[in-house]
């Protein structure tokens, strides 16, 4: 299994950066209005915005034969939570396209976000 590449300098994102978590509760509306709620999944799901900017055509380049390894959204791979140091080793790419940007020499741009899989 594959893991999230790091920049050279050994990190795996750059602020500002953010992260979140969704739970998912299903929820049984009856005919007499009354309604049943449950827990689709126990624990809640992560979801990581990875901003990237002044990289070099290096990590340009990383991250792009990563993405194409990981074909978008179908790859499976293992992640490192840069907030807590915690491995989830279920993770995807959320998008099947990305957009990277050459500014100039040693000034490319990328944003990836990824996601927790359901195990």
């Amino acid at each position: 299994m594959s893991a999230f590449p790091l920049l050279k300098t050994g990190a795996v994102l750059q602020y500002p950066a953010s992260q979140s978590r969704s739970h998912s509760t299903c929820v049984l509306r009856f005919v007499d209005g009354s309604e049943q709620r449950f827990r689709d999944y126990p624990q809640p799901l992560r979801r990581w915005v990875i901003g990237l900017e002044l990289l070099d055509e290096t990590e340009m380049a990383t991250l792009e034969d990563f993405f194409q390894s990981q074909l978008g959204r179908l790859g499976d791979f293992a992640f490192t939570d840069p907030w807590d140091g915690t491995l989830y080793p279920s993770c995807s790419l959320e998008e099947d396209s990305i957009t990277m940007t050459f500014e100039d020499l040693m000034r490319g741009q990328v944003t990836v976000v990824v996601r927790e899989n359901r195990v």
